[in-house]
C-alpha cells in the first residue's frame, strides 16, 4: 500500500474538526484532579488514564489560558489541569522535500498530525542543564515536546543540509535549532 502524502495525513487529522474551545467562556468550576506528566501520561486522581479514547477526547478540550494555566473547557464548565511540561509529545516526524522546499509534520501522542510552519513553529529552548528542549506549537499556546528520537532524526536532516545556523525549513519558514540568545 503506498504511503499517504503529508498533505493527505494533515487533512485526515484535521477532518475531526477542532472544537472551538477558544470561544467557550464558562465560569471557572475548580480543579479537575487531573494532570499530564512530563512523559505525556494523563492521570486522574493519581491513576493513569488507561483508555486512549478518553485521553484523545480530553486533549481536544484542552486550552491554555492567557495567564499560562491549562484548563479543560466545555461550553458549560472550565476545570484546571496540571501540566508538568508540555501537554503533548511529538512521537514521529514526517518530512517531504529538502531545504527551503521541505515540509514537516509531526504525529502527536494523541495521533493528531500537526504541520510545522509559520502557524505551528518549531521552538528549540535550552534546558537548565544546557541541553536542547525542542517544542512544537500545536494550537492556542499549547505545545508538544518533541521526543528525543524524533529530535535526533531532525538533527540528522539538519546536519545533512549544513544550514548555518543549524536548523530546518518547513512550509517556507526556517527554524534554527539554537535559541536566538544562543545563536550569537
Amino acid at each position: 500500500m503506498p504511503r499517504e502524502s503529508l498533505a493527505q495525513l494533515i487533512a485526515a487529522s484535521q477532518a475531526g474538526k477542532p472544537l472551538p474551545v477558544d470561544q467557550w467562556h464558562p465560569a471557572h468550576c475548580g480543579h479537575s484532579d487531573m494532570r499530564i506528566a512530563a512523559d505525556g501520561t494523563w492521570f486522574h486522581a493519581g491513576t493513569p488514564i488507561g483508555r486512549r479514547e478518553l485521553v484523545i477526547l480530553f486533549s481536544r478540550i484542552l486550552r491554555r489560558e492567557p495567564d499560562g494555566r491549562h484548563v479543560l473547557v466545555t461550553p458549560v464548565e472550565k476545570l484546571d489541569i496540571d501540566v508538568e511540561d508540555a501537554p503533548f509529545i511529538a512521537v514521529e516526524a514526517l518530512t517531504e522535500g529538502e531545504g527551503p522546499q521541505r515540509r514537516l509534520a509531526f504525529r502527536l501522542n494523541t495521533d493528531a498530525i500537526v504541520p510545522c510552519g509559520p502557524d505551528h513553529a518549531l521552538d528549540v529552548r535550552t534546558a537548565a542543564d544546557g541541553t536542547p528542549r525542542p517544542y512544537l506549537h500545536v494550537r492556542g499556546g499549547l505545545m508538544a515536546l518533541i521526543n528525543r528520537p524524533v529530535f535526533y532524526q531532525l538533527a540528522d536532516l539538519a546536519l545533512a543540509e549544513a544550514a548555518d545556523p543549524p536548523g530546518l525549513w518547513s512550509d517556507g519558514a526556517f527554524f534554527p535549532f539554537m535559541p536566538a540568545a544562543d545563536a550569537a
